[in-house]
């Protein structure tokens, strides 16, 4: 029985001290409803006190590619930004803050990354981005350009890491847009939209430069090789077929012998010299005529 009166005891002590707590609330809230008030109906009267003069004080201008957040004594005034063009503020009781709605690019400083390979290389990168909801910009980050900044050399490092060095080198759209989701999906919560990531260059050490040259180059000698060798395959098979086809007919083998002095006889020269088989000429060919033999000389 003690331990239930305790109990009931802090039950209702504990409801007594909200019940305090929420009066505290209301009572501030009263109080500061009040002095907002107040401090808006003196700005007013002097707005009023002081006019024209305090047009130039009260009109502002905001250009077509900005937007202006207001605060009223430290809070924001309306849920939308004001402009483009005119909007009016209570001296000494509003400020505002501008936010450029185009679109921002800067350069990520060159990061030495480790790829899943363990090859080290240095990558740097161009990112463009904007605002789309200048309150949440202003509320929400300090500096929503600074931050974007370095988280976008944080994920560069985070994305690069889990590729290897032949991914990273043959497939830089997919990484782009890959590092483009990652930096958009952390930058919303800021008001900034990622519409574009590039890579602007992807450096290898120098020793990683010269392997890959050589293997490069040995990968185009040996195509070069085989390239060849079927040349001289197809040259080889032209050769045997065309010299079946003049086994066949002597009388073709005589023929191109012809031709081939005709083609040489074409070109400018004086002399010519070419070998030519004693079987040509014989008599068959030349209508009888025949070259006489030497005889052995009687003894």
């Amino acid at each position: 029985m003690a331990e239930e009166k305790i109990q009931l005891q802090a039950v209702a002590d504990g409801k007594r001290s909200r019940v305090g707590q929420d009066d505290q609330v209301v009572d501030s809230g009263f109080a500061s409803t009040c002095c907002s008030g107040i401090l808006v109906g003196v700005a007013l009267f002097f707005c009023v006190l002081f006019f024209p003069f305090s047009l130039c004080f009260v009109i502002k201008v905001v250009p077509e590619y900005q937007r202006a957040v207001l605060f009223r004594l430290g809070r924001i005034k309306d849920e939308e930004a004001k402009g483009p063009g005119i909007f009016s503020i209570l001296p000494c009781v509003d400020k505002f803050v501008t936010v450029d709605l185009r679109t921002v690019s800067f350069d990520v400083p060159p990061q030495q990354v480790l790829s899943k390979d363990s090859v080290p290389v240095h990558v740097d990168a161009v990112v463009y981005y904007r605002i789309f909801d200048p309150i949440i910009s202003v509320t929400n980050v300090v500096d929503v350009g600074r931050a974007t900044r370095l988280l976008a050399q944080t994920t560069l490092r985070t994305i690069l890491g889990g590729h290897t060095l032949a991914e990273i080198l043959s497939q830089r759209d997919s990484i782009q847009q890959q590092f483009q989701q990652h930096l958009g999906a952390a930058t919303e919560a800021w008001g900034a939209k990622v519409e574009r990531v590039e890579f602007k260059d992807v450096r290898l050490p120098q020793t990683m430069q010269r392997a890959m040259a050589a293997e490069a180059e040995a990968a185009r000698e040996a195509r070069a090789k085989v390239v060849a060798a079927q040349g001289e395959l197809n040259s080889a098979r032209a050769l045997k077929e065309a010299a079946e086809v003049i086994s066949r007919s002597p009388t073709a083998l005589k023929l191109r012998y012809l031709q081939t002095l005709n083609v040489i006889a074409a070109e400018k020269g004086s002399t010519i010299i070419f070998p030519m088989p004693m079987d040509i000429m014989g008599a068959q060919d030349f209508g009888g005529f025949a070259l006489p033999h030497p005889q052995a000389p009687h003894v």
